[in-house]
């Protein structure tokens, strides 16, 4: 559930509420159709819950809401100034910051989702929070395979801001399985999402720290490390996260035991899904004391489990994400090197844009190759420390979202 503000200048004295009104924890202060008679109460309501908030799905009842108050100060032949004066309920709100966050690119979403991680600010942690989840959910439904494309290339690429951009990965990774194989709910695909970001908001600085960290973690990093999940709980409790699944998903994303899912508490079943995406999106990365794993070798830790069985989670990152993911680098039969720009048919055939060719030279333009004829199949993984190719995102982007009927393949 996505919490937005609105101003109590929406509500209409004396008739029934639209839609449901609550505080900024989510608990309900007015069921709909509830009758607020006086202003007195209304202020009270909002002081109450430190502020009015409703569910983002019922912003069109607020937008009607919005409209009539505005035709009601019309009618009471209101001055210009008090009519220009009744604040934007909260849909228009999110509808100008999506104008906003369309202009970000995807270094202004990693610098954003560092500054969310390690200035956790109780009175705007939440609302910063469900913003960056939003422009998540927006560029994974719009291009998901830029999605994957910016985020794996960037995990690889940019140590600095290494735990944000770790967190954006396993968050989309997360909506993506829970979503296009594991057919979850709307909600528990938000709650994955949102539970993936801050898994580790109370260890950022040690996350980013230990990357370029060449000697192993000493006594008292590895004690942080270890009861990072339970810090990290109580700080959420300290930003006023209080649903209990996505807490206990916080509290086991490290330590969520291997089997089916369908027995499990909701709670488990997304710190399972986090604890697979997390140590996927890991091995990717490198390291100052250890070099990252090539993505086939990482997906094959994935799929199989702690018992060498097959894993229900880890079997639904690898078909959300492909084997070869967006961001990756692979080498083709003709000896050519190239970077996988979109997801195939199966997880074994995506599209791919060739960068050195097959004398080692770097392509002047990226050439595109379909990795289902034989002549181009796929035949190794390539580190992304033996690519010695700066990517430019600006120009390789636009290649992960091409329709169809745009494909030159």
């Amino acid at each position: 559930m996505h919490l937005v503000p609105i101003n109590i200048e929406t509500i209409r004295i004396g008739s029934p509420l639209p839609f449901p009104l609550m505080d900024k924890d989510g608990v309900l202060l007015a069921r709909k159709s509830y009758v607020i008679s006086s202003r007195r109460d209304l202020e009270e309501f909002s002081q109450r819950g430190g502020g009015l908030f409703i569910n983002v799905a019922d912003s069109e009842a607020l937008h009607r809401a919005y409209v009539e108050r505005l035709y009601e100060l019309v009618r009471d032949d209101k001055s210009l100034g008090e009519i220009a004066e009744t604040k934007l309920p909260g849909d228009a709100l999110i509808e100008r910051q999506a104008a906003q966050d369309d202009r970000m690119d995807w270094l202004d979403l990693q610098a954003i989702s560092n500054a969310l991680l390690r200035d956790t600010q109780p009175a705007s942690f939440r609302s910063r929070l469900d913003r960056l989840l939003r422009q998540l959910q927006r560029h994974s439904r719009r291009n998901p395979d830029g999605t994957l494309f910016a985020l794996i290339y960037l995990s690889a690429a940019e140590l600095r801001m290494y735990s944000a951009t770790h967190a954006m990965l396993v968050s989309v990774m997360c909506m993506m399985a829970a979503k296009e194989v594991l057919n979850w709910s709307d909600e528990d695909q938000q709650l994955a999402g949102a539970a993936a970001l801050t898994m580790n908001v109370s260890m950022t600085d040690l996350q980013d720290r230990l990357t370029t960290q060449v000697e192993p973690p000493s006594m008292a990093q590895r004690a942080e490390i270890d009861q990072h999940a339970e810090h990290t709980v109580a700080l959420m409790k300290k930003m006023g996260i209080t649903d209990p699944d996505w807490l206990q998903a916080i509290q086991l994303h490290h330590t969520a035991p291997p089997g089916p899912l369908a027995p499990r508490s909701r709670g488990e079943r997304l710190a399972r899904l986090i604890r697979r995406a997390d140590m996927f999106a890991a091995r990717l990365a490198p390291r100052a004391s250890r070099m990252p794993i090539s993505p086939a070798a990482a997906m094959q830790a994935c799929y199989f489990d702690e018992n060498q069985a097959i894993d229900e989670t880890g079997a639904a990152i690898i078909k959300a994400v492909g084997i070869y993911q967006p961001g990756s680098f692979v080498r083709l039969a003709t000896n050519e090197v190239a970077v996988v720009i979109q997801r195939g048919l199966n997880t074994t055939t995506p599209k791919v844009a060739v960068l050195l060719n097959r004398s080692g030279v770097p392509t002047i333009e990226p050439t595109i190759r379909d990795t289902t004829v034989r002549d181009y199949r796929i035949v190794a993984s390539v580190a992304h420390k033996d690519v010695k190719v700066q990517l430019n995102l600006e120009r390789l982007l636009p290649l992960t979202a091409l329709p169809k009927s745009d494909r030159p393949w």
